[in-house]
């Protein structure tokens, strides 16, 4: 009679089990084109919010474990998520993948004042020695592919006074975050600070609101901000050739 009691017992937590999977929603989203007017759910304060608002209606959240409840659970039908992250997220979420079509490419460059062309000159002549010379590749194997990789200052030219005012948003991985010790790091942080050595200058960093990045450099509180910059911004700042490109993806239950 035990017996036949623990097997009941079994049998109805297996059919509860079953009952629970079936309650998760069905995805609908499958292709790229599925994506508008979902509720999107996106990271707070970065492009991919920007874009989850254009597309359809924005869910914002401040973690990937609280993104990827609000996706397996429903209340989101999709994630936005630039690609580095997002294919972190996923190794690790076995009811969610990434579709197959990159949603959207950008490049990403310096807001530089627009009156201060010289600085965009030598900001832009910077950029390409770094490039030519393979610091901006390591960078971005190092953030974007795990690369074990140090910047070391290299350049020959002699420090001059001035400091140039990087304006950055906390907790924005891999882009800029800070490390164990409290020290601003990140591709766009590391990349600014390889130009301040081109340029022979100290890197002052100014913590903003990833919405107020662009606004910081027009208001002068900041002579650079770094990273994804929205098109409609050429009345406020100029902008810098590209450092590096990368991709945002969308994420859907399986």
């Amino acid at each position: 009679m035990k017996r036949i009691i623990l097997f009941a017992i079994a049998v109805f937590a297996a059919l509860a089990l079953v009952g629970c999977r079936d309650e998760r929603p069905p995805n609908e989203v499958n292709s790229i084109e599925d994506v508008n007017g979902r509720f999107i759910g996106a990271f707070a304060g970065t492009p991919s919010a920007r874009l989850a608002d254009e597309l359809g209606i924005a869910r914002v959240f401040y973690s990937g474990d609280e993104l990827m409840y609000a996706l397996t659970s429903g209340t989101v039908d999709c994630v936005i998520m630039e690609s580095v992250n997002a294919e972190e997220l996923v190794s690790e979420i076995p009811e969610v993948r990434i579709l197959s079509d990159t949603l959207i490419e950008y490049e990403l460059r310096f807001a530089v004042p627009r009156e201060n062309a010289q600085l965009l000159e030598v900001v832009n002549s910077a950029i390409r020695e770094l490039e030519a010379d393979g610091t901006l590749r390591n960078l971005r194997d190092k953030y974007f592919s795990g690369k074990s990789y140090v910047y070391v200052n290299t350049n020959e030219v002699e420090p001059r006074p001035g400091e140039l005012t990087l304006a950055v948003a906390p907790d924005s991985p891999p882009y800029s975050y800070k490390d164990g010790d409290g020290n601003y790091t990140g591709l766009d942080v590391e990349v600014t600070r390889a130009v301040c050595d081109r340029l022979g200058v100290q890197l002052v960093i100014s913590e903003v609101d990833a919405e107020e990045l662009v606004t910081a450099v027009w208001f002068a509180r900041a002579h650079l901000a770094a990273g994804w910059l929205p098109g409609d911004i050429n009345d406020q700042v100029s902008v810098s050739e590209p450092y590096a490109d990368t991709a945002h993806v969308v994420i859907v239950r399986k």
